[in-house]
């Protein structure tokens, strides 16, 4: 039977840019390696997959290589689809039960907001085995390596470190880790703070905007600059802003999405 398949630019207001996401919107749940291997097919950092149930919708997201645990992302490309195929009401709230539990988003303008549980950095690495060949890895001189709950967080001491690095991605996919996460304070008074998020663990060697990781950035560095909300730049390629707002122990991402390509697969 056909399925529909849409490709959404997520954490951007322009075609091309930001982070592409699939999204399969289902009737009923399907095989788990048919999943798996759809968002091989697709080959973007993460194909999200949801059906109705119970009045939510019940979402997984995989890489082309491995089902993950959280994707920010996806789940706001989920839900800008809901929204524009008419499932949902343009004022309805998007509710989505997942690895991560009950995570919802809601529209306010053209701007997604999505509530999602924090991840701040919980413990210092210095002494950490991993710190040495980790830096190594990014080839960084120096940085300041703490863990989260999914990742290694890395924070350098200017925004020029970050946009410079090339990491060795064979050294950074034996660290132990989801991806690592690379940080800096913006030089541009529009945004607060950069980062970029490097995962070959997880098949991707650099993915472009990635919401998860501001769960752990976003009270990083309110804690840092006394400062809620802020604004946040992912500095790859295709690039992307996510709005951040701490609240107790969640977090609100907001994004912009559009719509880029819509298909049928037909196995």
């Amino acid at each position: 039977m056909a399925q529909e398949i849409v490709q959404v630019d997520a954490f951007t207001d322009r075609p091309f840019a930001g982070n592409p996401a699939g999204v399969c919107v289902m009737d009923a749940p399907r095989d788990e390696q048919w999943m798996q291997n759809v968002a091989m097919e697709m080959n973007l950092a993460e194909t999200a997959f949801l059906y109705p149930r119970q009045g939510a919708f019940h979402l997984r997201w995989f890489t082309p290589t491995i089902e993950v645990d959280l994707c920010g992302h996806a789940t706001l490309a989920a839900a800008h689809v809901l929204w524009e195929s008419g499932r949902l009401s343009s004022d309805a709230i998007a509710r989505f039960e997942t690895r991560s539990g009950l995570l919802t988003a809601r529209r306010d303008g053209a701007w997604i907001d999505l509530d999602f549980p924090a991840t701040p950095p919980a413990s210092s690495s210095e002494s950490d085995a991993n710190a040495p060949q980790l830096l190594r890895s990014l080839g960084a001189i120096k940085g300041k390596v703490q863990l989260t709950k999914f990742d290694y967080f890395v924070e350098l001491e200017k925004e020029r470190d970050v946009r410079d690095l090339n990491p060795d991605t064979q050294l950074l996919r034996q660290i132990p880790s989801r991806g690592v996460i690379v940080t800096a304070l913006s030089d541009d008074p529009q945004f607060d703070f950069i980062s970029r998020f490097f995962a070959p663990q997880s098949g991707i060697d650099e993915d472009p905007v990635t919401g998860s990781v501001h769960c752990a950035l976003a009270p990083y560095w309110q804690d840092r600059l006394g400062k809620n909300p802020l604004i946040g730049y992912q500095a790859s390629r295709r690039g992307g802003v996510v709005r951040v707002n701490v609240q107790g122990d969640r977090v609100l991402l907001g994004g912009q999405a559009l719509t880029t390509l819509r298909g049928m697969l037909l196995h």
